[in-house]
């Protein structure tokens, strides 16, 4: 294996999580939501897949459990910022607090023991020619089902009926509403899904990525998928591009450290986050930039007419 070929594999690796979780928060934006818990969901992702591949031995059944813990966490977020109209901001960074500290607690037991890693998707004499294989051929399930959710994604947003529907009330869920379109229930079910992504994101980690259990081993991922659902202006396909730079810039600053730069460690290690902050920033300063693709309603909590 090349030096080129060993890199690629690891950006491709250090991507994937950020990619799932990004393109379930963007399908919850564009119906008006902002879920600030993605980090809460992503966490309790990992600690129930790791916790499910050790009950079972089976890292698929993790994944499931993973999914399930993410949509569990979604539902808690849907409940109170749509049935109880609360605060959705607030109501974020609770979930994010709530899922970092029940993530920790739920995940002692599981502190220093061997994960289950997931299985690479082997496909006999295409995945062992040179570089191809092992780069396009030799990935696990869910590198592949990442890049299945962004088409699937594409074309429920913008091809079928119900996405159209889901973007109008992110649009504006007033007219929505007067239209006749069940804003709540597009909302719940967007949020859940939000959810799932999240968790698949985190069964990545404790499953794929690095197969153990760390406490608060998304180490902000949440906080960057967010970041980039802004960067690819609530575009599918500019969220892979965006996932895959920041992949490339956390992985980097390993790479980095390995070579044994004079740069501090310290400095190499917040260079994902301030990637993050430096491109946030040049979209907020250019108005015309910010807008383009932006819900119209989004954060706007919905009461519905009694």
């Amino acid at each position: 294996m090349t030096m080129f070929e060993a890199i690629l594999l690891t950006v491709i690796t250090a991507s994937t999580p950020l990619l799932l979780a990004a393109i379930g928060e963007l399908v919850v934006e564009r119906s008006g939501v902002l879920n600030l818990g993605v980090e809460g969901m992503m966490v309790m992702g990992a600690v129930m897949g790791f916790a499910g591949a050790q009950w079972t031995g089976n890292p698929y059944v993790g994944i499931v459990t993973a999914v399930l813990a993410g949509m569990a966490m979604a539902l808690i977020f849907a409940f109170v910022t749509q049935t109880l109209v609360a605060n959705q901001v607030a109501s974020g960074l609770a979930l994010t607090l709530l899922g970092l500290g029940l993530s920790g607690m739920l995940g002692e037991a599981f502190v220093g023991q061997p994960g289950i890693k997931l299985p690479a998707l082997d496909i006999p004499g295409i995945s062992d020619i040179p570089f191809i294989g092992p780069v396009f051929f030799g990935q696990d399930l869910l590198v592949y089902l990442s890049f299945a959710l962004v088409i699937a994604v594409t074309w429920f947003l913008f091809v079928s009926r119900t996405g159209l529907k889901l973007r109008a009330i992110g649009d504006n869920h007033v007219s929505a509403h007067a239209l006749g379109i069940p804003v709540v229930r597009y909302r719940y079910l967007a949020i859940l899904f939000g959810g799932a992504c999240s968790g698949l994101a985190g069964a990545y980690l404790s499953l794929a990525y690095t197969p153990q259990w760390v406490e608060n081993m998304t180490a902000g991922r949440g906080w960057i998928a967010l970041a980039l659902v802004v960067f690819g202006s609530w575009r599918p396909w500019r969220v892979v591009v965006g996932a895959y730079l920041f992949g490339a810039v956390w992985i980097s600053q390993l790479h980095l450290q390995a070579l044994g730069s004079g740069i501090p460690s310290q400095f190499l290690s917040s260079l994902p986050y301030l990637a993050t902050i430096v491109v946030l920033v040049l979209i907020s300063s250019n108005r015309r930039l910010s807008l383009i693709n932006t819900p119209a309603a989004l954060g706007k909590p919905f009461v519905p007419e009694r």
